[in-house]
């Protein structure tokens, strides 16, 4: 089973990915927060990484780059409303990371 390290900020939004994605057969641990998902991250493995850019702490980029550090498989798929900073070249962003723009139902 896929595991998925989710990071995103707004609760509403992260319940709702937790429940779409454990309905569709993934195994999700979530976070609030980018520190938090990247000291779970140092724990334990995840086949991907799904998170917000703009959050509290450590930001989507920062916690994408640090984390493929770790895992250079790591996939990340960033989801936010800012997808232009996500896409650009100087975002320090995974170079190979996919943008989701918010919002989606």
């Amino acid at each position: 089973m896929a595991r998925i390290l989710l990071a995103e900020d707004d609760d509403d939004m992260r319940r709702f990915l937790v429940k779409a994605l454990e309905r569709a057969g993934y195994q999700v641990s979530d976070f609030d927060n980018g520190a938090s998902a990247y000291e779970r991250l140092r724990e334990e493995p995840f086949s991907l990484l799904l998170t917000d850019i703009v959050m509290p702490e450590m930001d989507g980029i920062e916690l994408a780059r640090r984390a493929t550090e770790i895992d250079p498989d790591l996939k990340v798929m960033f989801i936010t409303g800012f997808a232009a900073v996500a896409l650009n070249p100087d975002s320090k962003a995974p170079k190979d990371a996919k943008v989701l723009s918010k919002p989606f139902h």
